[in-house]
């Protein structure tokens, strides 16, 4: 192992060179009085010896594109917010990337620990008001591990420390502490390691007596299901996912989807319900999925043989999650099907006949439940707006095949095809709204040479501080198309009330109270406001030749594009 030498005039300016040197590509701030040493260290430095520094008007969009980076390129990246108010405006954020094993460095600055005394002590009224007795603990429940750099002499352990366990099965956000005094304090020389001595775990291997239990159950069953949410966030899945399905004749169900997992058109697609095949399996692989039904409303049969495998199987850290299973490999979906794939492939010819009847049974069943789909996004009732389905069927023809969109709720899947491996991500299982905007910037910052299309409800885009995003996207030149799907509120909030009270007083009335953005804002305007290029639509066959337009100004003008879609 060898030793680099760097030099630092400050704590600060060691921490930005650090995390430079251990891969990390962006530094997504929400800047406050904490941050002078950091703010000095980047007017001082050579620029490219250090992260990218993202400026974020609010917390929301800087930890959401964080998350969106990290989607697609594999690695944390680093964030930092002003003390315990920032981290407050962040915690939904930490939470979605949290839920869904995202690894992010989250920093915090701390309220200057001395009244005086010291360079960096205390020189403003809020530095006694900002102060906690335990800060950390506004978000202990969103990240693995939590720290406070106290000398800056720890600063390699602390930060090798916080990447490794970041970037290790399960992946999550990790959080370090910031004090002011501790970043100010002067530094000259300091030498890492290098490599780091302190690398991520290897990710587990699936114990081989459990894939051949596994493997066995699933090729004796008459009619075997595998469940996923998000086992494609390893890119290799959807290959091994599509060869396993179809020479098992295994049915693929990608439920409530926060990764494109299989081809819409893969003959083994059941689609993005559970609920029609649930009650006929016999033997279901639960793969990388917290909620693979509902049940209150639909269960697996008594006598069906249940598996679950992800990186966390059992989901430890969600206080009550009571899913049957026999056994649980705690291992990601791509090594958990590398292994099966062979497995199956062993099995195969013993039940070649029972395999090659069900493969035909299933295939036209996908048929039939794919062309319904089509037919009924095809259908335009007459009078004002869109059904989101004829919106989401018209952005799926218009896009490349290789386009990453990131949903935040509206966009019909059993309406748009996708083929490629990382090109959907949908929102976290938790549910933090305003994700999906920052989600998709953070996206093209990571993938600067491909189309990102944000597609989003209203309320989602409200929530996403969207004048903070598109601020940044046009400071940063990071133009993408966002969709909003515009149903005048909080469709979440409508349905949950027709289905819980269907007789009731609200669904009687003409528009369910709390869930109705009345009047509703110009969200063109908003966009406009920051350079960018807008649209409403309202009438179904203008959908079309409009989302050419905002393409073209996307593509050939290099600017951001909203389309405001009126929907039903």
């Amino acid at each position: 192992m060898s030793r680099r030498t760097m030099q630092a005039a400050t704590t600060g300016e060691g921490l930005m060179r650090l995390l430079a040197a251990r891969g990390v590509d962006c530094f997504f701030a929400n800047s406050g009085t904490d941050f002078p040493s950091i703010v000095e260290a980047y007017a001082a430095a050579d620029a490219a010896s250090l992260p990218r520094p993202i400026l974020c008007p609010h917390e929301t969009v800087a930890i959401g594109m964080a998350h969106g980076h990290a989607m697609i390129s594999g690695r944390p990246q680093a964030v930092m917010v002003h003390v315990n108010v920032g981290a407050a405006n962040a915690l939904a954020g930490l939470f979605n990337a949290a839920r869904e094993f995202v690894p992010v460095i989250f920093m915090m600055g701390r309220t200057p620990i001395l009244e005086t005394g010291a360079h960096g002590a205390r020189s403003l009224n809020i530095h006694w008001a900002q102060e906690m007795f335990d800060q950390a603990g506004l978000l202990r429940e969103a990240v693995k591990w939590d720290y406070e750099l106290r000398r800056p002499e720890q600063l390699e352990t602390v930060i090798d420390r916080a990447i490794s366990l970041a970037a290790s099965d399960p992946r999550a956000p990790i959080a370090l502490t910031l004090p002011r005094e501790v970043l100010a304090v002067p530094m000259s020389e300091f030498s890492v390691a290098e490599p780091p001595a302190q690398a991520a775990a290897a990710p587990a291997a699936p114990d081989e007596a459990a894939i051949e239990r596994l493997a066995d159950a699933l090729l004796a069953a008459e009619r075997p299901l595998i469940v996923t949410a998000s086992a494609g966030r390893d890119l290799a899945v959807p290959a091994l996912l599509a060869g396993i399905a179809d020479r098992a004749a295994i049915r693929v169900v990608e439920f409530r989807p926060r990764y494109h997992s299989l081809a819409n058109d893969h003959p083994m697609h059941g689609g993005f319900e559970v609920d029609p095949w649930l009650g006929e399996a016999d033997a279901i692989l639960v793969l990388e999925c917290d909620v693979p039904w509902i049940p209150s409303i639909a269960a697996p049969r008594d006598t069906a043989r249940i598996f679950h495998a992800g990186p966390d199987p059992l989901f430890q850290r969600y206080p009550v999650r009571s899913f049957r299973s026999e056994l649980s490999i705690p291992a990601s979906a791509g090594p958990v099907l590398r292994a099966l794939d062979g497995a199956i492939a062993r099995r195969v010819p013993a039940r070649a006949a029972a395999i090659a009847a069900r493969h035909a049974d299933q295939t036209a069943k996908h048929r039939a439940m794919r062309e319904a789909a089509l037919r009924s996004a095809e259908s335009v009732p007459a009078g004002p707006g869109m059904t989101m389905a004829w919106a989401s069927l018209c952005l799926g023809r218009a896009l490349p095949r290789d386009a990453i969109v990131v949903n935040e709720y509206t966009l019909m899947r059993n309406a748009v095809s996708f083929t490629q491996p990382g090109t959907y991500f949908g929102s976290s299982p938790v549910g933090g709204l305003g994700w999906g905007l920052p989600a998709a910037l953070g996206a093209k910052l990571a993938a600067p040479d491909r189309l990102v299309v944000a597609t989003l409800g209203d309320g989602s885009y409200i929530f996403a501080n969207p004048v903070a995003c598109h601020q940044v996207s046009a400071a940063e030149r990071l133009p993408l198309l966002t969709v909003v799907f515009d149903n005048g509120g909080y469709g979440a909030v409508k349905r949950a009330t027709q289905a819980m009270y269907p007789q009731g007083q609200a669904v009687a009335g003409k528009r369910i109270p709390l869930s109705v953005f009345d009047p509703a804002p110009d969200y063109v305007r908003i966009v406009e406001s920051c350079g960018g290029w807008g649209e409403r639509v309202s009438e179904p066959g203008r959908l079309p030749d409009a989302i050419a337009r905002a393409l073209d100004v996307v593509r050939n003008e290099n600017r951001q594009a909203l389309l405001s879609l009126a929907c039903r």
